[in-house]
């Protein structure tokens, strides 16, 4: 589990920042005389693997960083935090190979969406069940997709394997979030991924339905008895606006059948010229939950966050992101990613965020953070500042 992503705006970034980028050539002076023979050009560079294997699309990034805050854990460990928790020191976060074979949606076809991380991030991202937490390594994305026509033209997928949630605005590759670290939502109220069954259904234009049966939260091999449900509602009314519901629902704490976890999750965006907004809220409860000191006792949760993006110029824009959490039993950030061990915090962050894109298939990422918490979390305090920068190449 996150202490234990598809969408509209999250596919429009995805697919902004994973497409292999496109060489351009020019030539310039005058033509020469039609008598003149010229010899031919020279044939553009080609991905092999395209050329070997028709259809397939091969694209991924990678990414290193460097994170600092004064009240780290022991100097070593940024408290709370997910990708930047390592303080002081350089880090190889992530080299992602993407590798798909799309579907097609006018007939019944097949697919698969597979993604590789190796890095100091997918250690913290992985399932149960699959590598070992020494292994910095993780396959968030591996699945086929099944597609059967349909006269509107989109057709009904179902997909089968690995996938990242439903839940939330920000996902499992960081180059594709308005901010470089990774909120708190993210990382305490949402799963990382499901091994599952989802079905995928446009029922007109500005609706989809999405509904998912999968083992468990952050779960290759389902840790009791009973699978768990997800599903979402997405509403387009129309190109600068959505509006997503999730709900999910099942048993996920180890050889418990009967402790179910269940909550519900909208999310917002907005388009406004330059700028974009986002709104997120969360509520989650959990039936007699284990990670509190009274395990029969039911624990609750919910959260709130929103985020602001504006766009200086096509090289250069800025990102704001302001979150909350009442944590109130305890049960997402008990003894967690640093946090000491406690029976129940309130606690958020403000992010400002400068997106650079001044280098071909490059950004480089500027950061300032503040996180406060009820708990004298942080070296014996209420609040730290950190700083950090993130460089990522997109291929």
């Amino acid at each position: 589990m996150r202490v234990q992503g598809s969408r509209l705006a999250q596919a429009a970034l995805v697919g902004a920042w994973l497409v292999a980028p496109g060489m351009l050539f020019a030539q310039s002076g005058a033509s020469p005389p039609d008598s003149a023979k010229q010899p031919d050009p020279p044939p553009p560079p080609v991905n092999h693997l395209e050329t070997t294997w028709a259809g397939f699309k091969l694209t991924g990034f990678a990414q290193g960083s460097y994170s600092y805050s004064g009240r780290s854990v022991g100097d070593t460990a940024i408290v709370g935090r997910l990708y930047d928790r390592l303080q002081n020191r350089f880090t190889l976060n992530a080299l992602a190979v993407v590798l798909d074979k799309p579907y097609d949606p006018a007939k019944f076809s097949a697919g698969f969406h597979t993604e590789l991380l190796v890095g100091q991030d997918a250690t913290v991202i992985q399932s149960g069940g699959f590598f070992g937490p020494s292994t910095p390594a993780d396959l968030p994305h591996l699945y086929v997709t099944l597609n059967v026509p349909t006269a509107s033209g989109n057709g009904l997928q179902f997909k089968v394997g690995r996938i990242p949630t439903l839940l939330g605005l920000e996902v499992i590759e960081t180059i594709a979030n308005p901010n470089w670290s990774e909120g708190s939502q993210f990382i305490y109220v949402e799963n990382f991924t499901g091994t599952e069954v989802q079905q995928l259904r446009f029922a007109a234009v500005v609706v989809r339905h999405l509904v998912r049966v999968i083992n468990g939260w952050d779960q290759v091999s389902d840790n009791n008895g009973r699978k768990s449900l997800m599903a979402r509602v997405g509403l387009y009314p129309n190109a600068l606006s959505s509006l997503g519901l999730t709900g999910y629902w099942g048993p996920e704490e180890a050889g418990n059948n009967n402790a179910n976890r269940y909550g519900f999750e909208a999310l917002l965006w907005r388009k406004l010229g330059n700028a974009a907004v986002w709104l997120q809220g969360d509520y989650g409860t959990e039936q007699a939950n284990a990670a509190l000191p009274d395990p029969t006792q039911d624990a609750k949760w919910w959260a709130l966050g929103a985020w602001v993006t504006y766009d200086f110029s096509g090289t250069v824009g800025l990102a704001l992101r302001g979150d909350y959490i009442n944590d109130e039993n305890g049960a997402r950030s008990n003894g967690t990613l640093g946090f000491p061990v406690n029976t129940g915090q309130k606690f958020g962050s403000g992010t400002a965020t400068l997106n650079i894109k001044a280098w071909p298939s490059a950004v480089v990422r500027p950061e300032l953070r503040y996180d406060r918490s009820t708990l004298a979390a942080f070296r014996g305090k209420k609040d730290q500042v950190s700083v950090a920068l993130a460089v990522a190449y997109l291929y």
